[in-house]
């Protein structure tokens, strides 16, 4: 039974579906259900810095229903796309209803979308690329996955990379500049890849073209079959989407630096490079992202094996409570700028 407690992660969604189902104060049940009660919960409940051995270790990594946990997430995010947008497109809402419906699918559409979509971008599978590339489609930031996995890895903790936030960089200033440049250099990686192999621009592997190609027929399709109601919504859904997956990146990482060797390369990747969270119910519902630390250390890892180190950075607090204090910048950086080691931080 043990395994099956990242069904957790499908109580977002399911909150969701309440919302549209009732409407009204309800449209913001999402919202509150996930930085409110989820940040509430996880203080009260203990941290779990254990991590599998063995035998044990063995049996997790290679059971399927982990990897049928992350599949179910496809048929839910498009159910409750379809849902949400004949609920927009034909009943008469309120102005603050629609807000709250808009909030409520983007939070499942960053939670159940784009992070699932990035756990099975890491795969080597064919078919599980394809999975984590459609999760990110209704967020529209498909190129997530080339920047993400061509780019952020290998520059993650330095200035070079989009996704690293810098010390006493607000999340809002790091909206702007990681969307901005994400979206720059994954084309930048785009490029290099069909040049490396002397492929052209309208080459079959020109991912980022299809994703554009993609991406532009998803808004049209929905525009013809929900209006103009439906598409601004469905575009809504999407920015809250990915500004969600922005806010993860930013405390992920937030003040982090490779320090740089006597050759003047950076230090490789370490456990030490990015924060890790061990309280138990941010690590459920969000597939154990909250151990980061070893994610970047061993990104091929299985989310559900992924290990607590001693010397990794710790969060006073879990993700999801992390993500509502980084909207107050003062009170992010006072608690979290002493919990930056001294070395990293710019003279």
């Amino acid at each position: 039974m043990k395994d099956l407690k990242y069904l957790a992660a499908f109580s977002i969604p399911l909150v969701a579906f309440i919302g549209l189902y009732f409407k009204g104060p309800y449209s913001f049940i999402t919202p509150i259900y996930a930085f409110v009660v989820l940040p509430i919960l996880e203080m009260l409940l203990p941290m779990d810095a254990s991590n599998f051995e063995g035998e044990e270790l063995e049996e997790k990594k290679n059971k399927k229903v982990f990897d049928w946990l992350l599949y179910l997430n496809l048929p839910l995010i498009y159910v409750l796309l379809a849902f949400a947008l004949i609920e927009i497109s034909t009943k008469p809402l309120q102005t603050y209803e629609l807000i709250g419906l808009v909030f409520s699918v983007g939070i499942v559409f960053g939670v159940n979308g784009i992070n699932v979509g990035h756990e099975l971008g890491h795969r080597q599978a064919t078919a599980e690329r394809f999975l984590g590339k459609a999760l990110l489609l209704p967020s529209m930031y498909m190129h997530f996955y080339i920047e993400h996995n061509f780019g952020h890895h290998l520059h993650a903790a330095t200035k070079e990379d989009p996704a690293t936030a810098l010390y006493n960089q607000s999340v809002y200033s790091f909206w702007l500049t990681s969307v901005s440049r994400q979206y720059i250099n994954a084309w930048r990686i785009q490029k290099k890849l069909l040049k490396n192999n002397a492929r052209s621009f309208f080459s079959i592997k020109n991912d980022m073209f299809w994703f554009s190609v993609i991406q532009l027929g998803y808004l049209i399709l929905i525009f013809q079959l929900f209006g103009k109601i439906g598409l601004l919504a469905a575009i809504g859904f999407g920015v809250v989407g990915f500004l969600l997956l922005e806010t993860v990146n930013y405390i992920e990482h937030y003040g982090l630096l490779r320090l740089k060797t006597k050759s003047g390369r950076y230090e490789r990747v370490r456990e030490v490079h990015s924060w890790n969270s061990n309280h138990v119910l941010g690590r459920i519902v969000l597939y154990e992202l909250t151990r980061h630390s070893d994610h970047h250390y061993k990104s091929s890892k299985k989310y559900q094996v992924l290990d607590y180190h001693d010397i990794s950075p710790q969060m006073p607090f879990g993700y999801p409570t992390s993500m509502v204090l980084s909207l107050v910048p003062p009170l992010w950086f006072k608690i979290m700028n002493k919990r930056i080691p001294k070395e990293m931080i710019p003279a």
